[in-house]
């Protein structure tokens, strides 16, 4: 299957949205996380992602500028045991809720739908990853309306086997526009290049200038379960 380049998947696209990379590094030894926002508003551009335990939360930048909380102040990131949960929105705790509890990362999101912010209909994207005796797994889903239509929610699923220099990105929106078109298909195969310092330099400056707001990038060790993580903020 042909990977594609993920800095062209980025910087041609002006505004993907909301987008999930997954997969290993290229010389095996880590599990490759990204995960950006974009924002188009004066609420969505207001934010900046902060540390919030070992996972990730997003925070207005301007609390006086702060619209709507309601589908851009969630937790991105958490980790239980060995799973990584990367989502975006407020469906990272319906999955660490669930999974905690003993049951899956699908049973979860078949309790969710798609944003509820009429016309785009926003797609919920989510991947998960779990590592185990040094190797690990991932996931990732979406949720979406069907042809933009509010009473057909659409749940789709995959399930990867990893491979070094390999990853999968995933986003919210198909390209720019009004109402914005939701992602299609399956999520693009892109290569994965470098340290987590040369990935997290790919991925901020692939995205569109005006558009981009954060970012969030971490490698976990394989073999260790340690993990190193970086933030990028437009605003600072």
């Amino acid at each position: 299957m042909e990977l594609f380049d993920l800095k062209k998947e980025l910087a041609e696209n002006s505004y993907p949205g909301r987008g999930i990379v997954i997969g290993q590094s290229e010389d095996g030894r880590f599990a490759a996380i990204a995960y950006f926002i974009m924002g188009r508003s004066v609420n969505s551009r207001n934010r900046v992602f902060v540390e919030d335990g070992e996972g990730l939360r997003t925070r207005a930048f301007d609390p006086g500028k702060l619209s709507d909380p309601s589908l851009v102040i969630y937790a991105p990131v958490r980790v239980l045991g060995n799973a990584t949960v990367v989502t975006n929105g407020d469906q990272t705790d319906t999955v660490y809720d669930f999974m905690k509890e003993g049951k899956t990362f699908e049973e979860a999101l078949c309790t969710r739908t798609f944003e509820p912010d009429a016309p785009n209909y926003t797609p919920r994207i989510s991947g998960v990853v779990e590592r185990t005796d040094g190797a690990f797994t991932y996931k990732l889903s979406i949720l979406k309306s069907g042809d933009g239509d509010p009473d057909a929610p659409e749940r789709f699923f995959f399930a990867y086997t990893p491979k070094a220099g390999k990853g999968h990105f995933l986003h919210t929106y198909r390209c720019d526009g009004n109402p914005i078109p939701s992602f299609d298909g399956e999520p693009t195969p892109v290569k994965i290049e470098g340290d987590l310092d040369a990935f997290t330099r790919l991925v901020w400056e692939s995205l569109n200038e005006d558009n981009k707001v954060s970012l969030f990038t971490r490698f976990i060790n394989l073999e260790t379960g340690e993990w190193e993580s970086r933030i990028v903020n437009k605003n600072q």
